[in-house]
């Protein structure tokens, strides 16, 4: 019989009375499992206890809380073989993805559990006499984390481990697409020794049980990433109660290859950005824009390089892109491969449904040419293995076609120059900026967000993740004078 799978409430295993099946889009007819959905009475009752559970959070010696965070992000570093195989199970992406994923966010959790110890505050003497003022950061209090599907380990364990490294209770709903994923980290937060109610997982549609935590009185942070639609929503309903909110939301990230770049690395940097994780990511760079002199030597590589990818079940080995992580995900690419088509859109190679010997959401990379930033295809983030090239006549245009968006998460240049890239770097619209690299691939230690419709709020991840997670408390002490 398959497996049911319940969520973490007020330290506790729950049952619900809907679930949902779990099924593997590489191989359709295997099912990982059934998984509860949590009752709106469900989500009171995780709420209830994450307020119960705030003084116990904030009085938890460093010592203890410093413990519980490494021995998660240890345990996901050792188990990463075994929870990577179950992410790349139940999203699609290449098992050996989903192996470094799952190690990269343990190490997400020893980073933060070695911030603990470095919370330290700041003192001041006061404009007034024998007056001393402390400055400190309190946590927030309780935290709802509302994480996607395309990173369910990493990016959920961004958000956590900062959440609970500075003493906020955290009340987790996962994507509903990847719930394997989210219930394998929920068992090992709920052994790290954490107090009752510090963490709780409650799964279900956003529909109710994310549009209850967004709009909830007893929610004191609320930190999301999803589509920039559904972020409106949450914004509003947060700001309904002036609940302090994070958002991360969509992109459409440019890739600029210079004419003076090193071609074979801009190819690979174009196909790591726009290709990896079947083009399921915020940071993809789906929008190429190449120099004339280059762009057909560029594109004629790329379609070879694609042309030889191998696509498969993710658990396969040799496999190096997925299926997608759903039908309704493959019906809207091939979708907006019909739209290009009809916009006289150039189909270098790839866009069509695969029919392999596993049954799973296939479809091929695809390249396309002749395309403008006017069109929808460079205007709308796709979610998908699919490329649109523009050409460009110069450095400037180049830059200026880049920040023609609506979005700011990331931006690319492969270029020799170092001026160009300098000022390429200064002048992107973008928070985070590659030169000479993917625009996929982030590091835990700094921050990470965009500008534009792509981010609202504090940035994720490194120290700055502190200026969400916490507020500040400035104490004024009269010592009186000495005898």
């Amino acid at each position: 019989m398959t497996k049911m799978f319940d969520n973490l409430i007020a330290g506790d295993w729950l049952a619900s009375s809907e679930t949902i099946e779990n099924r593997n889009p590489s191989e359709l007819g295997d099912i990982i499992g059934h998984y509860g959905q949590a009752s709106s009475a469900q989500l009171e009752e995780a709420v209830s206890a994450a307020r119960k559970a705030l003084p116990a959070c904030r009085n938890m010696s460093i010592e203890a809380r410093q413990a519980a965070l490494e021995m998660i992000g240890q345990e996901l570093m050792t188990r990463s073989e075994e929870l990577g195989t179950l992410l790349s199970r139940e999203e699609g992406k290449p098992v050996a993805e989903g192996k470094g994923e799952v190690y990269r966010a343990g190490q997400f959790f020893t980073y933060y559990a070695a911030e603990v110890l470095r919370q330290i505050g700041e003192n001041a003497d006061s404009v007034r006499p024998n007056i001393e003022i402390d400055v400190r950061r309190e946590p927030m209090g309780v935290v709802a984390v509302i994480s996607p599907w395309n990173f369910p380990t990493a990016t959920a364990s961004w958000k956590i481990a900062p959440a609970l490294a500075y003493g906020n209770a955290v009340i987790w709903k996962p994507a509903n697409q990847t719930p394997a994923s989210a219930w394998a980290l929920a068992d090992i937060i709920s052994r790290s020794g954490l107090p009752v109610g510090a963490f709780q997982l409650v799964m279900g549609p956003g529909s109710t049980i994310g549009n209850g935590l967004a709009g909830h009185r007893g929610i004191d942070a609320i930190t999301f990433t999803g589509s920039y639609a559904v972020g409106l929503q949450v914004a509003a309903a947060a700001s309904s109660n002036l609940t302090k909110y994070q958002l991360e939301l969509g992109s459409k990230n440019a890739l600029v290859v210079m004419d003076d770049a090193d071609i074979d690395l801009a190819v690979a940097g174009a196909f790591a950005g726009g290709y990896s994780s079947t083009g399921q990511k915020c940071t993809a760079s789906s929008r190429l824009l190449v120099h004339d002199k280059v762009h057909d030597q560029f594109v004629e590589k790329l379609a070879a390089t694609l042309g030889k990818i191998k696509v498969g079940h993710a658990l396969q080995e040799g496999t190096q892109m997925g299926p997608v992580v759903s039908q309704s995900q493959l019906t809207s690419n091939l979708g907006w491969m019909d739209r290009a088509r009809e916009q006289g859109v150039g189909v270098v190679c790839g866009g069509e449904q695969l029919s392999l010997t596993d049954d799973g959401f296939y479809m091929s990379p695809a390249l396309l040419t002749n395309t403008t930033n006017d069109m929808d295809i460079n205007r709308e983030e796709l979610f998908a293995p699919i490329t649109a090239v523009q050409r460009i006549a110069s450095y400037d245009e180049g830059l200026a076609i880049a920040n023609d968006t609506e979005y700011g998460l990331v931006s690319g240049i492969f270029t020799k120059s170092i001026a160009r890239a300098t000022h390429f770097k200064r002048n992107a619209e973008t928070g985070c900026v590659m030169i000479n690299l993917p625009t996929a691939g982030t590091d835990y230690h700094v921050p990470f967000g965009g500008r534009k419709n792509s981010s609202s709020g504090p940035r994720e991840q490194g120290r700055g993740a502190a200026e969400f997670y916490t507020q500040f408390k400035t104490a004024y002490i009269h010592a009186g004078d000495p005898e």
